[in-house]
């Protein structure tokens, strides 16, 4: 197998386990405004997008404009659920203890919510600056650029790195800049990530397999 000289994961579902916090949260969100969703919807339509993709998906199931502070109101509420309820993905501590090559975080949350969620989960330690947001550059996956940009910083191509993404938004991200992408499967409901992704996993022990030389 290929061997890469650095490793861009994304955050919410790969390195926390934050995707079927956040999502009931929309859901429950949605339904008190009107709405007649539940979780499996929520993660079907909503995982893997931006906050205003999900935004725009959300207010054609509502019968009243949306709030103008809706979107506060999801990050107050999924940030005070996350600080009872958010845990790592099974096996991502043990994974980045033993990568030996430069790694860094490539999400579409904000810089502030990145950090946060590596701090509940203990994570933080191992990102340090290495921690790249959309919103920084105001690109959002499927652009590539949050992927480009985290490359570049940290000193790499696109083709000496291996992006891991757990959406199938955010592995067309990663293909379109010209990176390989290893697919975690465990929240991919809808089947995409086969037909994408350079490889596709269910467990970060087989990740480190191999990652780790």
């Amino acid at each position: 197998m290929k061997k890469y000289k650095c490793v861009i994961f994304d955050c919410d579902g790969v390195l926390v386990d934050s995707e079927p916090l956040s999502n009931q949260v929309l859901a429950d969100m949605t339904n008190e405004l009107g709405g007649n969703i539940d979780l499996e919807y929520a993660l079907t339509h909503f995982k893997g997008r931006s906050m205003q993709m999900c935004y725009d998906k959300i207010a054609k199931l509502v019968p009243q404009p949306l709030p103008d502070n809706f979107k506060d109101m999801y990050r107050e509420r999924s940030f005070e659920l996350f600080k009872s309820s958010l845990e790592p993905i099974e096996g991502v501590s043990q994974l980045l203890a033993k990568l030996n090559v430069p790694f860094g975080v490539a999400s579409s949350g904000t810089e502030e919510k990145i950090k946060h969620n590596l701090a509940l989960t203990g994570l933080s330690s191992y990102f340090e600056k290495n921690i790249f947001s959309c919103y920084e550059i105001q690109k959002w996956k499927p652009d590539p650029g949050v992927f480009l940009w985290a490359a570049k910083t940290m000193g790499y191509h696109p083709d000496e790195c291996v992006v891991v993404e757990d959406s199938f938004l955010g592995a067309t991200a990663a293909k379109a800049g010209g990176f390989d992408v290893f697919g975690f499967v465990v929240h991919d409901y809808n089947n995409e990530l086969p037909a994408i992704a350079t490889r596709t996993f269910g467990h970060m022990d087989e990740l480190g397999e191999w990652l780790v030389n």
